[in-house]
């Protein structure tokens, strides 16, 4: 889960670098070049965070995890194992106890006193055992205060300097921000300032075509089909063409639909003759004919 969301960040990071604005004319405003910055300097800030993270996790491995099992294994194993050992001789002092409760009184004085001191023999291996199993509780208790406590300590120091991290790259990042809010306010206003003077040319164009037609240095220009020959037969390809009157010059650029663009090289003619199509003579309607200069 947590390198899922880590590659993700770091896509989302390569998105916003690779992401390119189209701005509207030749030139590009201040305030349009630091917006198609803003994208590039966003990336950068993501992944210098991602990295600092990624380090704080792989640190936290290193500083808490392995001393905590370090501390489990050794320390608490080292308890439990005493108590295993604590509760054997336990089992072991009270069935002999109970053993020599039973002797007979009738004992010979031999017998009952090498009874007494087996008996003495073993209460003094579990009074020793006793002693191990109390004092590794007491180790582990008091070492839990440092050997548990330092290691926590440890890691939210490394959360302290991934926060810290963040906040003076978030203060180093303060003027590009301030600059960016800037452009974003300017180019808002500059919208604004001029959605009502478009919409109201284009109120203008729509009642009075012919008065607001752009100037052209074409005579006539506009999309043409152009009938192809190809190894397979006929077929119609759809051009961008441009003409002028005094040069009597044609130019086509193949436009590829799909695309939305130019789809090859241009080709220029000089006009010698155009004869209009009798409507009979081919499938198409509004068709005419070209005869080059040079073909």
């Amino acid at each position: 889960m947590e390198q899922d969301l880590s590659s993700a960040k770091r896509k989302f990071a390569d998105s916003l670098n690779d992401f390119k604005f189209r701005c509207i004319g030749d030139a590009e405003t201040d305030d349009e070049i630091c917006i198609a910055k803003s994208l590039q300097e966003f990336a950068a800030v993501l992944r210098n965070l991602e990295d600092e993270r990624m380090r704080m996790i792989e640190n936290a491995s290193e500083v808490l995890i392995t001393p905590l099992e370090k501390f489990r294994k050794e320390q608490i194993g080292a308890a439990k194992e005493a108590k295993k050992k604590y509760d054997k001789e336990t089992e072991k002092y009270c069935g002999v106890l109970e053993k020599h409760l039973n002797l007979s009184s009738k004992k010979k004085e031999s017998q009952l006193q090498e009874a007494d001191n087996q008996v003495d023999l073993v209460r003094q291996h579990f009074y020793e055992v006793s002693l191990e199993y109390v004092f590794k509780v007491q180790e582990v208790q008091e070492r839990k205060m440092f050997e548990f406590v330092e290691p926590l300590l440890a890691f939210l120091q490394g959360l302290f300097t991934f926060y810290h991290h963040g906040y003076e790259l978030a203060k180093d990042f303060s003027d590009f921000k301030t600059e960016l809010t800037i452009s974003i306010q300017n180019t808002r206003n500059r919208f604004e300032g001029t959605r009502s003077e478009v919409e109201s040319l284009m109120k203008k164009m729509k009642e009075n075509p012919h008065e607001h037609k752009n100037i052209s240095l074409y005579t006539m220009e506009g999309y043409l089909y152009v009938q192809e020959k190809r190894h397979f037969g006929t077929s119609w390809v759809k051009h961008y063409c441009t003409y002028q009157s005094d040069s009597k010059r044609i130019t086509m650029v193949p436009f590829d639909q799909k695309s939305g663009g130019k789809g090859g090289e241009d080709e220029a003619i000089i006009l010698k003759s155009c004869t209009r199509r009798k409507t009979d003579s081919i499938e198409k309607r509004f068709c005419f004919d070209v005869e080059a200069v040079d073909r």
